[in-house]
């Protein structure tokens, strides 16, 4: 069964999936105003269970691939992500059932309504990720051991590339990785090809759903004038973590990434502590410090989400600057991620922290104890 992913929906989807981008995935607004423009014409999306899928159909995954302050600057259009299909397909020699996002979190959970706004295929309710990373190799088909080509890239000027076969999913990133920054350090892709059976065993289902969900919830409260933080930690059983005021920002554009540091001064109850950030792309590790030390409270795969204390709006680490002021929550990490396999791929150690695995949620933590 497939349903109308009605404007409305969208206009949540591009909340939730800011928030749930825990900083990276890219700011939604331009994706949002692309389908504003593609509804305006008449053009509808609709939004499809991944349990419906038939073993043997063809799912392409997409996503826009770089730094997202570059993506900030070199503003993409809906055609761009309909091609990279494209360009799949014949390389492949498959034609598509339907359309998936590669990250559920930012702009990437827009990109697949774009493309299917132009070639009338349904979105898959899933993903790879339950939020967003930064590199091909930390989704759960990479997790599950899927093969990782090809891989299609497409730039704005029409600049076409095709990674036909590589060892590993590793070494996907790292020529992936160096054909995007000769681009430009933005481009849209359509990864590896994954089939309903795939899908149905190793993507992460309903995640467009939930991301319509948390936007719902968030753009209720403001309507009646609630906390929207208060509603998006009820929506998607988060904790509360810091409130602060943003005092430093560093950050660099490198390797087709963004990286840097973001520190917050505490506020209210959390006044006489700080909070530092690290981020690639997306928040990855937080570490609180006050009279007696510093530790870290959060980090990867947790989501940990950077929201503005009054809106709920998520700040993304292209767009957090000096002087705002900041609500930090996590929210769970799906439970692919949580194994041993799994923090291999997305725990702190795969991003440079030599730290073990702590999650903010005692479940998580359990779970992972449990499966080593």
């Amino acid at each position: 069964m497939s349903s109308i992913i009605t404007l409305d929906d969208i206009e949540s989807l591009a909340v939730g999936a800011w928030i749930l981008g825990t900083g990276g995935g890219g700011s939604p607004y331009l994706g949002l105003l692309n389908m504003r423009r593609l509804y305006a014409e008449g053009r509808r999306v609709q939004l499809m269970s991944p349990l419906d899928l038939a073993d043997a159909d063809w799912v392409a995954v997409v996503s826009n691939m770089g730094a997202p302050l570059v993506g900030q600057e070199r503003l993409a259009d809906s055609d761009n992500i309909a091609r990279a299909v494209r360009l799949q397909e014949e390389a492949s020699g498959i034609a598509f059932r339907a359309v998936m996002s590669l990250e559920i979190g930012g702009n990437n959970a827009i990109q697949p309504l774009m493309a299917a706004a132009h070639l009338d295929l349904p979105v898959v309710d899933a993903d790879t990720m339950g939020r967003a990373y930064p590199e091909a190799q930390m989704t759960s088909v990479a997790v599950g051991d899927l093969r990782p080509y090809p891989c299609a890239l497409y730039d704005p000027r029409g600049i076409e590339a095709v990674v036909g076969r590589v060892p590993s999913w590793k070494w996907m990133e790292r020529v992936s990785r160096k054909i995007c920054v000769e681009m430009g350090s933005i481009a849209s892709t359509c990864k590896a090809p994954r089939t309903g059976a795939e899908v149905k065993e190793w993507g992460i289902h309903f995640t467009v759903t939930k991301a319509i969900g948390i936007g719902r919830r968030v753009r209720e409260a403001r309507r009646r004038h609630q906390d929207p933080i208060g509603a998006i930690l009820d929506e998607a059983e988060g904790k509360l973590l810091f409130r602060g005021k943003v005092v430093d920002v560093a950050r660099r554009a490198t390797e087709g990434f963004l990286r840097g540091r973001c520190i917050v001064e505490g506020l209210d109850e959390d006044r006489d502590t700080r909070l530092e950030l690290a981020f690639q792309n997306e928040w990855v590790v937080a570490w609180r410090s006050d009279e007696s030390g510093t530790a870290p409270v959060a980090m990867s795969p947790d989501l940990i989400c950077v929201l503005d204390s009054v809106t709920g709006n998520a700040v993304g680490t292209e767009t957090i600057r000096y002087g705002m002021r900041v609500t930090v929550i996590a929210l769970p990490a799906p439970s692919v991620f949580l194994t041993p396999k799994g923090l291999e791929h997305v725990g702190p150690r795969a991003f440079g922290y030599d730290l073990d695995f702590r999650s903010v949620f005692e479940s998580a933590t359990s779970l992972s104890a449990d499966s080593a």
